[in-house]
């Protein structure tokens, strides 16, 4: 690669520059000229006579030589210098009231006056300032024409790629700023070995990959390690994002794919990044009306440049989506996109690790235990993760600590895995004993159904969208689910409608169960139709057909389950839920007696946690209130989870904590919320483990 081609961008953004420069200043010079121009002009003619003055000093002799300029004025040097407001002049001029007549010729040359004539003249500057209007517009037009150029070789070129060349000045993220995601990198570093020493490769019979797709949840890091590639491959890396290529103009879109293997052809070896490719990459066939198709147009020219009939050797296309579903096939084939790499959310090795890497800037304190974090904070992604190091920084420097402890991670995570504390609202009195009765079945059931999450934390304070709630941790990470465990989820989602009904009766119960019953619903559903536990449904997976129509697949949504099958899934639905709201009550009926302690402790303390919690369930008294949060203590190396009887994250919450519901829908006079969060996972995709 010849240095005139690495400098190529860089020369004609300079040249632009340049004359954008040299336009302006070529304006700001015409500026002062005019106004010398119009305030200088009759500065050199001299005084100006009348008439009659002219012929008194033709009379007294004083003149001693004339122009008549087009036989309308004269002009000429007088032999005395006159005096006008303190200056001598010996020049003049002076406007004639008619044509020059053959007198006046006689009179001069009687006095022995030199004569000339000349015909009247434009001043230079006075043609060049007649111009002016023109020549302004003119450099205007240039100056616009100018700024729409990228290069400044051709007019308008909206074709042009927007990629944007990573420098060597850029600062570099390399691999080890990279946690939790071990197997992608192992792919990537693949692809950066097959850039630095392709004939390793090649010898063997290997090709270079064409195209590696990062597939993933939002905020896992599919951008982070695509910006780790670059840092690493030390070979040109071009970025941009997929909504880059479709504009308002048609055309431009394909015409910058194009553009794009362009520039990356002449520095190839080299990497292609683009971004939420999604944007121009969705399912062909979705516009429904035919005609042209801006978008299948971009997706066509990205196709052939990626495999078509003119070789694209040593240009490799890394893409990231987390839309994977609506992208079109031909766009996932091999000798395409060759590598499909899955960036999941990170298990707690993987949590522990990302944690590491955004805690090395925060001066923490002792007592920190990053392992012990990792351990409480189940199913969230890298971006959650360093959103809860950033917000543990900021804790601390609103109380005015000099280092981060584990008390400010403590109430950072709950901030960004529950929402924030509502302090601003208050509630009456019968709404703090209903929402607590709420809670306290909630609770009372995550105690005594086998297989559950521990209980976490209940709280009756508002925080995030939910008035009060009971969040449950687990121990390990849990990728599958079984029956029974979906079976008591169901059970403990009505139990805050069963407990409100056990205290004030069938016909006080409120709107605050409004979540609990979506998600029961939609929960039980899912059983019946997609996961097969229904006996009388089968294993048949009922509505997987339907698609959304703007994708292309389906043009006309189709019905293709008989009224009787609609009629038994309906029927199974409803016994799922009967059934587990008649064990909710059956539980929370032998139970009784901790129900009434729970809901008592909770108006008392407003928050219990898990430690408080077990007290509770052993008959036991709790210690008294302190106003002070207490600190946080490590649980060893984090190797084994926590034992029984103690907190997942190794500390009581303090009576003005709180853990609300983030998936709390907004409902109107709602005095009560009863949705509980099952990890953090929940904000993102719901607690009940539908899809896993």
């Amino acid at each position: 690669m010849s240095d005139s081609e690495q400098n190529r961008p860089e020369s004609g953004s300079r040249f632009s520059r340049l004359s954008r420069t040299a336009s302006f200043w070529i304006l700001l010079a015409l500026v002062p000229l005019l106004f010398f121009q119009i305030f200088s002009s009759g500065s050199n003619a001299g005084v100006e006579f009348t008439y009659t003055e002219f012929h008194e000093q033709l009379a007294s002799g004083n003149i001693r030589e004339v122009t008549i300029v087009d036989a309308r004025s004269v002009e000429g040097e007088l032999r005395t210098p006159v005096n006008r407001d303190g200056e001598d002049l010996s020049r003049f001029v002076s406007m004639l009231p008619g044509d020059v007549t053959d007198r006046l010729l006689e009179e001069l040359q009687a006095r022995n006056v030199e004569i000339g004539a000349r015909p009247a003249s434009t001043p230079v500057m006075e043609r060049v300032f007649a111009f002016l209007p023109w020549i302004l517009m003119a450099a205007i037009w240039i100056w616009f024409v100018r700024s729409l150029q990228s290069g400044g070789n051709r007019a308008f070129q909206f074709g042009r790629s927007k990629a944007k060349l990573i420098s060597p000045d850029t600062p570099k993220v390399t691999f080890e700023d990279v946690a939790g995601a071990d197997e992608a990198k192992e792919e990537l570093q693949e692809v950066i070995e097959f850039l630095k020493d392709p004939q390793r490769f090649v010898r063997l019979g290997g090709r270079l990959p064409k195209g590696v797709l990062l597939v993933g949840p939002p905020g896992t890091g599919k951008t982070l390690l695509a910006r780790a590639v670059a840092g690493e491959a030390a070979r040109p890396f071009f970025q941009m994002s997929g909504s880059d290529f479709v504009e308002m103009f048609v055309g431009v879109g394909a015409s910058r794919v194009r553009d794009l293997f362009e520039q990356g052809k002449s520095h190839a070896p080299c990497i292609i990044f683009v971004d939420e490719i999604d944007a121009v990459g969705r399912h062909r066939g979705a516009g429904l009306g035919g005609g042209h198709d801006e978008r299948e147009q971009t997706l066509n020219a990205l196709l052939v440049e990626m495999d078509g009939f003119e070789s694209n050797d040593g240009v490799i296309l890394l893409a990231a989506t987390n839309r994977p579903d609506v992208l079109d096939p031909a766009l996932l084939r091999p000798g395409r996109f060759d590598r499909q790499v899955v960036v999941d959310s990170p298990d707690i090795k993987g949590r522990e690790g990302i944690l590491g890497v955004h805690a090395r800037k925060l001066p923490l304190a002792e007592d920190v235990d990053l392992s012990v974090i990792a351990r409480g904070t189940p199913g969230l992604s890298g971006a959650d993760l360093a959103n809860v190091c950033n917000e543990a920084a900021l804790v601390a420097a609103r109380e005015g600590a000099d280092r981060v402890a584990m008390v400010h991670f403590e109430k950072a995570k709950d901030k960004v895995m529950l929402g924030a504390e509502r302090k601003s609202l208050v509630l009456t009195e019968s709404e703090r004993e209903l929402t607590a009765w709420h809670e306290a079945g909630h609770a009372v059931l995550g105690l005594r159904i086998p297989g559950l999450d521990p209980v976490h934390k209940v709280t009756i304070v508002p925080r995030g969208r939910a008035l009060g709630l009971t969040a449950s941790l687990p121990e390990e990470d849990r990728h599958s689910y079984t029956k029974d465990w979906l079976e008591g989820q169901l059970v403990m989602l009505f139990g805050g409608r069963v407990a409100e009904e056990m205290r004030f009766g069938p016909t006080k119960v409120t709107t605050g169960a409004g979540n609990d019953i979506e998600r029961a619903t939609s929960m039980a559903r899912r059983m019946v139709t997609r996961f097969g536990m229904s006996e009388r449904v089968g294993l048949m997976a009922v509505g997987d057909s339907e698609q959304e129509i703007f994708l292309g697949r389906e043009l006309v949504q189709r019905r293709e389950i008989s009224e009787h099958t609609a009629e038994l899934v309906d029927s199974e639905v409803k016994r799922l839920l009967d059934s587990a709201h008649d064990r909710a009550r059956v539980l929370l009926e032998e139970y009784k007696e901790l129900l009434e302690t729970i809901a008592e402790a909770l108006l008392e303390r407003e928050t219990l946690g898990r430690r408080e919690i077990e007290l509770l369930d052993r008959g036991e008294p709790l210690p008294p209130m302190s106003r002070e949060e207490p600190p946080m203590p490590g649980e060893g190396n984090g190797s084994e989870p926590p034992e029984a009887g103690e907190p997942l994250d190794g500390t009581t919450q303090p009576v003005a904590g709180s853990t609300p519901d983030p998936l709390r829908e907004p409902e109107e006079a709602v005095p009560v919320s009863s949705a509980r969060v099952d990890g953090p996972a929940a904000r993102a995709r719901g607690p009940h483990a539908d899809d896993p």
